[in-house]
């Protein structure tokens, strides 16, 4: 065998390692440092660490600059939302991976996971998690598991086409999230199983009660109704009269347990908008028969699918790069959300609250190359703020486990805890820009700004803080390496035709989102990252990095927005979070997990919400000990490299002759 045929037998076989065990595919570097991943079709690893890269979609004609005439009063301004939050975007965790997120047991919590809540705490104030999702109308609270686990899957036929596992879980899983209080400001919400509603199991509402206290927001009352008919959960027939029903046998249950001291913050009907619409729940009057007992209104909705690619029946699978430019166009977040204005409205007449419960990308794990970019970053900054301008009060960003595209973060898979850190995903910048842009006050009031005549690529957002002008967002969906489609922003405050006194500051700040291209994976805010794949200890690395517009002796200022990119214009300084926060505590730890996991649920159970698990999706390998999937698991699997491994060393010796 010739030299080169050696080498490329020699490379294929190195490739083959590194792609089923999943490690050094990689490569390594400095923290923070530009790597280029490109497309790998090939791709069999967990997909949570997929490196495909798609290619940014070209827009034409470009957009051009524009002009934005501001007042600084709020109350001059017709259209602003009601106040919001710091704490609006918080995280959705699928119960049956909070082993990977939160923490072992109470003993044990996980330092990224706390480092990351507390990056957000500064600028937020606090923030709110949702335990739940598929799995938490199939979990049951029992005293005690083995080998200390707090979760471990049930053997039990849930009837659920989807195979979506019933969970047993011990209180220890409540203590955990109590500590976790202890030491960041985060507050929980749980889910009241409701799958068998003529044997309620309202120990998580007990339990949770009486170990988390003021920790707990509120019990979501079943999650996603409307597919219970769909996920023959229920029989056919099943509407909003039934889940009407069903909620008041929760809340008569409730009245009788004299140990639960607040039987009022109930949250629902929490549907998907898939097999009903919220109308169809309002038509019966829920809001009304419950309001004494409703904390919160509440409804589920992801603006996409990826579905078909595990479900072939269900068509052929959504081509990702088709899919993409659908991400970076504004006018499809606008849509999306107006379809909620009259809900948000009947909330604000029973005096509710109404929150997006679950969301990302896209349900059944999102899409390859779209959900980990930094278009999905943009994204998901716009889709928040158009949220908060359409009156909704929060929103949950859904965390999946090792098998979805989407996570805004994730633990390295069990056997690579020793030498691997968390990968943050694009989203999660996000959750931290809206944290700066509302702040601690609670005060900040939000609208779209229908800037550049509506263009769909350079959307605009203005805020207030205490009834003042704050900040300005703005956005550019645009890749260009030319610099051609760089948006140049100008505005003024009060002046000109408006009546009122000339307000532009001399100055602003701003703090910027950036990366080389709507497809890229190097996300900087600010200039901080929290690094690529396992780069992150929770905490942003490199300096701090804001800019100074000096401005015009018009009443006028230019604000460049990069090509693509994202702008937060501080108008008023904000001593919180112009500087990215108060001093934060930050964790660190010596303690690792075991080489195997100490949680027996299968991942390859746990892959999306919005009813549907990644059971049938191929060629994935599984993080539970002993288990396998459709691909190669990580115990089997060391079997079939060792057998390449043994199979390249033998091609080596004759080649060699040997």
């Amino acid at each position: 065998m010739s030299r080169g045929k050696f080498l490329a037998l020699a490379s294929s076989c190195i490739l083959f390692v590194r792609s089923a065990i999943g490690v050094t595919v990689y490569g390594q570097g400095p923290l923070g440092a530009t790597r280029t991943i490109q497309p790998d079709a090939s791709w069999t690893g967990l997909p949570a660490y997929d490196p495909t890269t798609l290619t940014p979609p070209v827009v034409s004609p470009l957009p051009t600059p524009y002009f934005l005439q501001l007042t600084s009063d709020v109350n001059a301004v017709g259209g602003v939302s009601i106040p919001i939050k710091g704490s609006f975007y918080g995280f959705s965790i699928e119960v049956s991976v909070v082993d990977q997120i939160l923490g072992k047991n109470s003993s044990f919590i996980q330092v990224p996971f706390l480092n990351l809540m507390a990056t957000l705490a500064s600028r937020g104030g606090e923030v709110h998690i949702r335990v739940g999702g598929n799995t938490q109308d199939y979990t049951t609270l029992v005293d005690h598991l083995d080998k200390g686990n707090i979760i471990q899957k049930q053997s039990q036929n849930t009837s659920n086409p989807t195979d979506t596992p019933a969970l047993l879980f011990t209180r220890d899983l409540l203590y955990m999230m109590n500590n976790i209080s202890n030491f960041v400001p985060v507050k929980w919400y749980l889910g009241i199983p409701l799958n068998d509603t003529t044997n309620l199991r309202l120990q998580i509402v007990t339990e949770g009660e009486r170990i988390l206290g003021n920790n707990i927001i509120g019990f979501q009352v079943g999650n996603e109704p409307d597919l219970y008919v769909r996920h023959q959960h229920r029989p056919t027939g099943y509407g909003p009269q039934d889940y009407f029903n069903e909620f008041q046998m929760v809340v008569n249950a409730l009245a009788a347990i004299n140990s639960v001291t607040d039987k009022n913050n109930l949250i629902g009907p929490s549907m998907a908008s898939a097999d009903w619409q919220p109308s169809d729940v309002w038509n019966t009057g829920f809001q009304t028969a419950f309001g004494q007992h409703l904390k919160i209104l509440s409804v589920e909705r992801y603006p996409n699918d990826n579905c078909a690619a595990i479900y072939p029946a269900l068509g052929p699978a959504k081509d990702p790069q088709t899919e993409f430019p659908n991400y970076l166009n504004h006018g499809n977040i606008q849509s999306l959300t107006s379809q909620y204005t009259a809900s948000t409205l009947l909330a604000q007449s029973v005096g509710k609250p109404f929150h997006m419960f679950e969301t990302n990308t896209a349900s059944c794990g999102g899409f390859k190359g779209i959900s980990n970019s930094f278009g999905a970053a943009l994204w998901a900054t716009d889709y928040g703020f158009q949220m908060a301008h359409s009156n909704f009060s929060e929103a949950l960003l859904h965390v999946g486990g090792q098998h979805v595209y989407y996570n805004p973060f994730i633990s390295p898979p069990t056997t690579q805890t020793g030498y691997h850190q968390w990968t943050v995903g694009a989203v999660f910048y996000a959750s931290l820009i809206l944290a700066e842009a509302f702040g601690k006050s609670g005060t900040s009031r939000i609208i779209d700004l229908a800037a550049n005549n509506g263009n769909v690529y350079t959307p605009a957002y203005a805020i207030w803080q205490n009834g003042v002008l704050s900040k300005l967002a703005l956005f550019n969906y645009v890749s260009d390496p030319s610099d051609a489609a760089v948006n140049n922003v100008t505005f003024a405050i009060g002046g000109g035709q408006t009546g009122q006194p000339a307000g532009t500051p001399t100055t602003v700040k701003v703090k910027y989102l950036l990366s080389q291209n709507t497809a890229s994976r190097n996300i900087t805010w600010a200039n901080q990252t929290f690094g690529q794949l396992f780069e992150s200890d929770g905490r942003l690395m490199n300096n701090l990095h804001i800019d100074t517009v000096t401005c015009n002796n018009d009443n006028t200022c230019i604000v460049r927005v990069p090509a693509p990119g994202f702008a937060l214009v501080f108008i008023t300084d904000d001593p919180t979070n112009l500087g990215g926060g108060d001093p934060i505590q930050t964790y660190t730890t010596t303690a690792y997990p075991k080489i195997f996991n100490t949680a027996t649920v299968d991942p390859s159970q746990l892959a999306t919400s919005n009813g549907h698990s990644g059971k049938d999706r191929v060629n994935l390998g599984s993080t539970s000990y002993g288990s396998r999937s459709g691909a190669i698991g990580l115990r089997d699997g060391m079997r079939e490299v060792l057998s390449v491994i043994i199979s390249c060393a033998v091609g080596w010796f004759v080649i060699r002759g040997v």
